[in-house]
């Protein structure tokens, strides 16, 4: 009787040792599966998530960067230009990858006015990423004026924030 007992005991410990192996193995494929989608696997991201639908205001989208934008301008600054030289870099060791470029002003001016900046702004990026070698298909653009801001106080520091040009992940 003693031993039957000892490997009833046995087996059910088994049973369980090998059940939570099983169960760990899952998790960590999953765990994997998940990294694989969210990431572009070759370094040129240096780890930062690349997700589908997401953004460089959030950092979703690779390496790429938001651009920002002098007042009342669509202009591309020295500044902008060195981020987005590193963006074309980027897009053109990722050739699968598809944006979206969504152009945004602060709150001041009619709907009007900022839906129109908005959209110069994302065609003059758009325009400087294909000028550096990215092909023009891959880009779209799109203007949403003044109704996505980042930033919501009223002065100069907000409203230097969300005049801007950010970058939507379309296809990876």
């Amino acid at each position: 009787m003693k031993l039957r007992s000892i490997l009833t005991l046995s087996v059910i410990v088994l049973t369980l040792t090998l059940g939570s192996c099983a169960g760990n193995k899952k998790k960590t494929t999953e765990a994997t599966d998940t990294t694989e989608m969210g990431k572009v696997d070759d370094g040129a991201n240096n780890g930062v998530a690349l997700d589908l639908n997401g953004d460089s205001d959030s950092n979703r989208a690779g390496a790429l960067k938001t651009v920002y934008f002098d007042y009342n301008s669509a202009a591309i600054s020295g500044t902008t230009k060195d981020t987005l030289d590193s963006n074309a870099e980027f897009l053109k060791k990722n050739g699968a990858v598809k944006l979206q470029v969504e152009g945004h002003c602060d709150e001041r001016g009619s709907v009007q006015f900022n839906l129109a900046l908005g959209e110069k702004r994302a065609k003059s990026v758009r325009d400087y990423l294909v000028a550096q070698g990215v092909a023009s298909a891959r880009l779209s653009v799109i203007s949403l004026g003044k109704e996505k801001p980042v930033s919501f106080g009223h002065d100069e520091e907000s409203w230097s924030k969300n005049r801007r040009a950010n970058f939507i992940v379309t296809e990876k």
